[in-house]
């Protein structure tokens, strides 16, 4: 089902000239238009021997380019003996068929290339699923142009005959049941996934998010010491990895890595990855990791932030850090960011610096969720203690004269107090004031343990 051209060209190690239609309304500077394409080909172990970009308020409906640029660009395919040309545009599959038709290369635009990508760099069972999902959705209107080197199988009644539709037909109906196996297993691995985030319901949950070759996982691993894959490029984990992490005069969380983002992500790609992004969508606080070195970096937090919002993650549940603060030669740039985004923290993943004053403002903002309770109950209350024991950090605890009954007090996060064992003979105290006696009790066996 695969495109026979396509196969006998693949991405990897060929000749490429980049192009972009850039607007000028975007207010995007003519030389850096290709940087991030760059990086993306780079990625994919491309070799750019040419560049291309035009100013148009819109691209052209047909063929994208304007008519001049094209045949400029057939003559450089000519020159430089090009053996695709890579798009920075999304484009629809007429103009990927007319461009090709008009410079008989084969076109890749910024989607197809973002899934190669991911296709290269998926490693376990679930992403290899997510990624043939989204690639087989982002082919499908395209196999017009796949198969118009097939003619029609022929129909009717008698020997030979083939069931009286094109291969165009039958192809995408074996694509649309591959589709919906895939679904099929997706959905059983985010039903896994789901039950296993659920189940650190009693864990603080930290997720690493932002741009791709932000430095998260650098960040990952000096704050947690653990030992994640790391590689200066696009898209080297597209993952989610959960790791420990202790917090100094606090105690441990669960720090997890996700996958990056970059602007325009394909969208059936987004949707494929929903599972992965789960330990995003759970986590009590996100830290918001950017290379703060990009001179695109406003543009890469705002990106990060629609990307958030699209799947339904609350963007301002976050921490920005502003990381790689190591490669900044001129520091004046980071205070304009400082004075900008004032809740930001400045690191430095490889160096070290400003990791401790990271770590504080996540207690700082993890503490808020939390409270120091005070409880008097009957030494017996063996459920109501065997709960504090789970759930919360006992600070001190006093008995009567007689041992009768007993006093704590416990930091422990509020959302533990409506399952409390409370009963009429226990008193819970909060900051001074007493605590409602709660009506209605969690049953037992829906409380988590620690």
């Amino acid at each position: 089902m695969s495109d026979p051209k396509r196969e006998e060209l693949q991405v990897k190690a060929k000749k490429a000239i980049l192009v972009s239609v850039v607007s000028p309304s975007n207010h995007v500077d003519k030389s850096q238009a290709l940087d991030e394409l760059k990086g993306l080909v780079e990625t994919a172990g491309v070799q750019v021997v040419g560049t291309l970009v035009q100013n148009r308020e819109h691209p052209h409906p047909a063929t994208c380019l304007g008519k001049g640029k094209l045949t400029e660009l057939q003559q450089m395919v000519d020159h430089l003996n090009a053996e695709l040309i890579i798009f920075d545009n999304n484009l629809s599959p007429s103009q990927g068929r007319n461009i090709e038709e008009e410079t008989g290369t084969v076109i890749v635009d910024r989607s197809e290339l973002i899934l190669d990508i991911f296709a290269t760099h998926a490693k376990t069972y679930e992403a290899k699923l997510q990624v043939e999902l989204a690639q087989l959705l982002y082919f499908r209107p395209r196999l017009k142009r796949l198969w118009t080197h097939l003619e029609r199988i022929e129909g009717g009644v008698g020997a030979g005959r083939g069931p009286g539709e094109k291969q165009l037909e039958t192809d995408r109906r074996l694509l649309d049941r591959r589709v919906a196996e895939l679904k099929r297993k997706l959905t059983e691995v985010e039903r896994r996934r789901e039950r296993t985030v659920s189940n650190r319901f009693q864990n603080l949950t930290v997720s690493l998010v932002g741009y791709t070759n932000a430095g998260k996982s650098t960040l990952m691993n000096a704050l947690t010491g653990a030992d994640v894959y790391i590689a200066d490029q696009l898209f080297a984990t597209l993952d989610t990895r959960t790791r420990r992490w202790q917090l100094p005069h606090w105690g441990e969380i669960l720090l997890s890595d996700t996958v990056g983002f970059v602007r325009d992500l394909p969208h059936h790609l987004v949707a494929s990855f929903k599972s992965t992004l789960e330990e995003a969508r759970q986590a009590d606080l996100l830290l918001h990791v950017v290379d703060s070195s990009n001179p695109e970096v406003e543009h890469h937090i705002k990106t990060v932030n629609k990307v958030l919002d699209e799947i339904g993650i609350d963007h301002e549940n976050a921490i920005l850090v502003f990381n790689k603060t190591d490669k900044i030669e001129d520091r004046s740039k980071l205070d304009v960011l400082r004075l900008k985004y004032d809740n930001g923290i400045s690191v430095s993943a490889v160096s070290g610096e400003g990791l401790e004053r990271l770590s504080q403002a996540v207690i700082d903002r993890l503490a808020s969720g939390y409270v120091i309770v005070e409880i008097e109950t009957p030494v017996g209350n063996g459920k109501l203690l065997s709960q504090l024991e789970d759930h919360s950090v006992i600070i001190s605890r006093e008995y009567s004269s007689d041992n009768s009954r007993v006093t704590l007090q416990a930091r422990m996060a509020k959302r533990f107090l409506p399952i409390l064992k409370i009963c009429e003979d226990t008193e819970l105290r909060i900051e001074g004031e007493e605590y409602p006696v709660p009506q209605e009790t969690a049953p037992e066996e829906t409380i988590p343990k620690v």
